[in-house]
Formats: structure tokens, C-alpha cells, sequence
């Protein structure tokens, strides 16, 4: 706290939500994590970043009260398990000029809120670039695990940070006491903050058509229509026999930054934590009803992306211009899956089996094996 209140000079965090999860997290990364000193310094620039994005937000919140005024209308959500074409499914959506995705240059660093005038040409797009391009380098494995570009969209994991109230940290560390707790805490004051800081984006650079995406949505689904009442969701839809070993070998590669700790259950508890995950979306989506959700197989959405987005749409109640699928099939002509490698791995790696997994996933599988094995069950 103390760095992030020297970096900007500021002190007012507008509510101390965040002290919780920020006390439960560096107390599990000084006591369970075994950070490396690498890990040290990459988890503390992590937390005074987030930190210092919430002051910057709130203080210009403070002096700017008609942001609050900024109406986010029925934002759309990506949510499905990891590894099952969120990503791709966001960069098509953000190839239509009439969609406001969230950015990763913009996401580290909201303020000042961007202009429409220089939102290609704003100053902190080339130091984005640099340091994915400096953390590729790196850890080369990342450009086919998760490739993304400054100017791309990202998921909204920044915003929640702000909050310390994510399971993103999972990912990052082996943190599990937190884990534990941010599982079960109330997650609206991470949505509150999520949403002014879409309001502050907004402000002077629009579109106005929220797109906005992460898997960990699905944990906290109730908290996030409490902040965006009308938001609705396009779910993906993959074998989790087949995602399960591809979301283990991520996580296991991105916290062997940090350590050199192995966690020798990461099979069994990202099962967990993922089919806890669902069944609270699907639970979730019972409430809501079918309206609000629309559906992309992971093997349609390879053979017909942009098909798949406007039947989506239509689902949804959403317009689907002719310029938007002129944009997408543009976007899908020039990517194709895999042009960023690929990467090898196995289930027993992590003491899984495609039967033991999808045994895990059955209650899941029951109601979308179809969409999610493309074909029938």
C-alpha cells in the first residue's frame, strides 16, 4: 500500500474492500507459495499495480462525478471453462467496430481515460507492447499457451485485482488458504469497482457495447448481475477431458515463475475448482433462464466462427450487422487456430484419465455433452 500510495501520489482507496482479500493473499504467498525471488518481484509489482489502478480510478472518479453517470447497458460476457476458445471467441467480437472490448494496455493502466481522438496512438500502448513481448521472451511456452497483444482484448482479471478478490491469483501462485477464502467471499465489491472502471473507459472513447471475458466469472455469476442486472453471456463449450490437461500444464507453467515449489495435486483441485465453477453458472443460469445465455460448441466454433457469433447474437436479442460480419470474417480469414503453436501435454502428467474426468464433469455433461463433444451423447 505504501508503494502504490508513493507511486501516485495518492491516499483515498474510496472503501477498504480490498484489505481482506490483500491480507488473506500476501499471507499465503509469504506462508504457502515459497516464492522465488523472481516470484517475489513479480507478485509485488502484481498487487502495487492493482492497488495504484484503484487509486488512480477512485481519485478520478472523485473529481469527475458525472462518470458515474456513464450507463453501461447490457454488457456481454464470455464465460466457459479455460482452454475451450474464450480467446478467440473475444478477438473475433473485438474485429467489430461497433463492440467496446476491454484492452490490455488499458486494463493495467485506465487512467488517464482514454480519448476516441488517440486510442491508437496513446502513449502507454508501445511500454504494453514491450513487456509482452520482454514476458514471451522470457517464457517463450506463453506465446502458444496464451498469446495476446496490447492492443487485443484481455480479460478482465485487472479490474477484480483491484478488489484482491479473485481466483486468478491461483494461477499466478500456489495460494491455497486464499483460494479458500475467495471462493466463498462476496464477490460484488470486485464488481462495483469492475463496472466504474468501465464507466471511466467509456467516458470519452466510446463504442458503448461492452464485450468482456474470463472463466472466473462462472464462480461468482450472482455477484456480477447484481452490478450489471441485464448483462448476458455467450458460453463455451468443450470436453473438460479435453481442457482439464491444458489448463493444469498452464497453471503449472505460470507459477513456476514464481517457484519452484511443485503442487502435486494441481489435477485434483483445478477439477475442483472448475466443476465447482460450473455448476454454480449452471445454477446461476437456471434463475436467470435460458435467454440471457447463448451457447458455441468449441468444434462448431472452429468450423464457422462467425456463424456461430450471429446465431449468438440473435439468441441474444443482439443486431448483427452486415459490418460487423464483414469485420469478423475479416479477423477469421487472417487467424486460424494453432498459428501460435502449439503445446504437449498429457492427463497423467496430473494424475488424471478421460474417464476420471469426465466422470467428474458428468453432471455437466449430461446437460451440454452434445455441444461440448460435438456430438451426440
Amino acid at each position: 500500500m505504501a508503494a502504490a500510495e508513493a507511486e501516485t501520489g495518492l491516499t483515498d482507496y474510496g472503501s477498504d474492500s480490498f484489505r481482506p482479500g490483500l491480507e488473506r493473499l500476501t499471507e499465503a504467498l509469504r506462508s504457502e507459495a515459497q516464492l522465488n525471488e523472481l516470484g517475489s518481484d513479480i507478485m509485488r509489482m502484481r498487487l502495487v499495480g492493482h492497488l495504484a489502478s484503484r487509486l488512480q480510478v477512485h481519485d478520478t472518479v472523485k473529481r469527475f462525478p458525472q462518470i458515474e453517470d456513464q450507463a453501461i447497458r447490457a454488457p456481454l460476457f464470455i464465460i466457459g471453462l479455460p482452454r475451450t476458445g474464450t480467446t478467440a471467441l473475444s478477438n473475433l467480437l473485438d474485429a467489430d467496430p461497433a463492440i467496446r472490448s476491454l484492452r490490455c494496455w488499458e486494463s493495467s493502466s485506465p487512467v488517464p481515460p482514454p480519448e476516441a481522438a488517440t486510442q491508437d496512438t496513446d502513449p502507454r500502448i508501445a511500454p504494453t507492447a514491450r513487456g509482452l513481448e520482454a514476458m514471451y521472451e522470457t517464457f517463450p511456452k506463453m506465446r502458444s499457451l496464451h498469446f495476446q497483444t496490447a492492443t487485443g482484448p484481455t480479460e478482465c482479471q485487472d479490474l477484480l485485482g483491484m478488489d484482491v478478490r479473485t481466483s486468478h491469483f491461483d494461477g499466478m501462485a500456489i495460494v491455497p488458504s486464499y483460494t479458500r477464502w475467495v471462493l466463498e467471499c462476496d464477490m460484488t465489491p470486485a464488481y462495483v469497482i469492475h463496472r466504474r472502471t468501465l464507466q471511466l473507459l467509456q467516458w470519452h472513447c466510446p463504442p458503448y457495447q461492452w464485450h468482456l471475458k474470463t472463466p472466473v466469472h462462472m464462480l461468482s455469476l450472482p455477484a456480477l448481475v447484481s452490478v450489471y442486472p441485464d448483462a448476458r453471456f455467450i458460453w463455451t463449450h468443450r470436453d473438460p477431458s479435453e481442457v482439464m490437461g491444458s489448463v493444469c500444464s498452464l497453471i503449472e507453467y505460470t507459477r513456476s515463475w514464481v517457484s519452484d515449489q511443485v503442487d502435486r495435486d494441481i489435477g485434483a483441485g483445478q477439477t475442483a475448482i472448475w466443476a465447482e465453477a460450473l455448476r454454480r453458472a449452471m445454477d446461476c443460469r437456471d434463475e436467470l433462464g435460458e435467454e440471457r445465455f447463448a451457447d458455441v460448441g468449441f468444434a462448431e466454433f472452429n468450423r464457422d466462427p462467425v456463424s456461430s457469433v450471429a446465431s449468438s447474437f440473435e439468441h441474444l436479442g443482439l443486431p448483427f450487422a452486415d459490418s460487423s460480419r464483414q469485420a469478423m470474417e475479416g479477423w477469421a480469414s487472417q487467424h486460424r487456430r494453432g498459428e501460435g503453436g502449439t503445446h504437449e501435454f498429457t492427463l497423467g502428467e496430473f494424475d488424471l484419465t478421460v474417464e476420471g474426468v469426465r466422470r467428474d464433469f458428468a453432471f455437466y455433461l449430461e446437460r451440454f455433452g452434445e455441444l461440448a463433444t460435438g456430438r451426440p451423447t
